[in-house]
């Protein structure tokens, strides 16, 4: 019964919150390759979510990082918003990936599968770096000391309104 009271005591004790409560994290400099590799070319703009909320956070104040070191290896179906010809169709991703370029995030295509596409170097955009293999590219880079990351693509079956 004393163990049972001292229990509760101590549970009385503990400072209750009104709200969740924010954090900073001491994030070091992210080392970071995306494994991109999609059924489907249209869930290209939710993997570069991923990309941006990476980054997003990691770009302020209190960390100022810089995105040089982030890469994305292409080698899936996505590889077709990459194709010149396919410029209009996917006019919205190939901006966003040109953006993320041009902040020095490298985006690098498997040359197998560039090649199983019926693609070579100059059908691709201009910011692309062909690769031999994706799954080589990806164990050279996490040798390096990369994180791997895996973007989940999911199909939205829920409007957040109805189940929030």
């Amino acid at each position: 019964m004393k163990i049972l009271a001292l229990i509760f005591g101590l549970l009385l004790a503990l400072p209750v919150r009104a709200e969740a409560t924010y954090v900073e994290t001491p994030y070091a400099a992210p080392k970071v390759v995306f494994d991109f590799f999609l059924d489907d070319p249209a869930k290209m703009g939710a993997a570069l979510y991923w990309i941006r909320s990476l980054i997003l956070p990691l770009s302020v104040p209190p960390y100022e990082y810089d995105t040089d070191t982030i890469k994305v290896v292409v080698h899936g179906t996505e590889l077709v918003t990459l194709a010149k010809k396919n410029a209009a169709k996917y006019k919205d991703v190939v901006e966003r990936m040109r953006y993320y370029a041009d902040l020095g995030i490298e985006f690098k295509v498997c040359g197998l599968a560039m090649h199983d596409y019926g693609y070579s170097a100059k059908d691709l955009q201009d910011f692309v770096h062909i690769v031999p293999s994706a799954p080589v590219e990806l164990v050279h880079w996490q040798n390096q000391g990369y994180a791997v990351l895996v973007p989940t693509i999911m199909d939205k079956k829920f409007n957040i309104e109805d189940i929030r």
